[in-house]
């Protein structure tokens, strides 16, 4: 198991134990984390799985596709660490990863 930190816009944690080999979006929805809207399925077509990755966990992330770039030109308040979490497979590299949610999807 794998536990990623989510934490809400209004500073409240997320605690979440996934399997490898899912997407961060999906150990989202299926813990009830509810500001990672997912309206497209994890298709890259929406951005409403929008995360701000930490610092020290993005050089273990494999580079943002062109179609995932493009789709976070679009986001409100994008930042340097802006990634869409359909786009991120957990990994056991990845245990103990910090992921902050942009307050507009609240």
């Amino acid at each position: 198991m794998t536990q990623l930190i989510f934490i809400e816009a209004d500073g409240s944690q997320h605690e979440v134990d996934t399997t490898d080999g899912v997407n961060i979006m999906q150990a989202a929805m299926n813990n009830g984390v509810d500001s990672i809207l997912a309206e497209c399925g994890g298709t890259l077509s929406c951005a409403t799985c929008h995360v701000y990755v930490d610092d020290e966990w993005s050089s273990k992330l494999a580079p943002a596709s062109v179609m995932e770039l493009e789709l976070l030109e679009g986001v409100l308040d994008p930042k340097p660490n802006s990634r869409l979490s359909c786009q991120i497979e957990v990994t056991s590299e990845l245990d103990g990863m910090t992921l902050h949610l942009p307050d507009n999807q609240l």
